[in-house]
């Protein structure tokens, strides 16, 4: 019975080898780290509009700037109702061929003379209305946010993001009902 009986003999711990974990940890770390540098999310705060009207006893600065996205361009209206200008649809030239599309440069260029002209009145306007239709795509959405709010502009040697109208207001196009083209 004896001869039976074995000799337990102690089991040795396992070795842990974490050397390809580190190596792994070594490469991820630093390509986390630089894609957390070009990946930066932007946040706009975007207001509705008011719902109660304005009238006419109200000072220029609580008037109504708004940009009318049509299928013809894009119109400006200040204060509220009235056309400050109309800027039509451009030819852009692409990879893929010609393309029509909204004029953000001649928007912008039109919003910095409305700036310019209320910063002349001793007005520091801020606020504008983007009045889209149902069918606008997201990308004219985005990119007319973005032409609205701020500007390129060169200071001291350097160029800045210069403040057009940053608080943004988003709302639906009045329905004509008469299509006449070229409003």
């Amino acid at each position: 019975m004896l001869a039976n009986r074995r000799k337990r003999i102690p089991k040795q711990d396992a070795e842990l080898d974490i050397t390809s974990f580190m190596n792994l940890m070594i490469v991820l770390v630093p390509v986390l780290l630089m894609m957390m540098v070009f990946s930066r999310i932007t946040v706009v705060e975007l207001n509705l509009p008011g719902l109660a009207g304005i009238s006419d006893t109200e000072s220029i600065e609580a008037q109504v700037l708004e940009v009318k996205v049509t299928d013809d361009g894009l119109d400006v209206y200040f204060p509220q109702g009235y056309l400050v200008t109309s800027v039509p649809k451009i030819e852009i030239e692409t990879e893929t061929g010609a393309v029509i599309a909204h004029d953000f440069e001649a928007l912008q260029e039109t919003l910095k003379q409305v700036k310019q002209t209320l910063l002349g009145k001793g007005v520091d306007k801020k606020d504008i209305t983007l009045l889209m239709q149902q069918d606008t795509d997201y990308q004219t959405i985005v990119t007319l946010i973005d032409t609205t709010r701020s500007y390129k502009d060169v200071v001291a040697a350097s160029v800045v993001d210069a403040e057009l109208f940053p608080d943004v207001s988003l709302a639906d196009a009045p329905i004509s009902s008469v299509s006449t083209g070229g409003q």
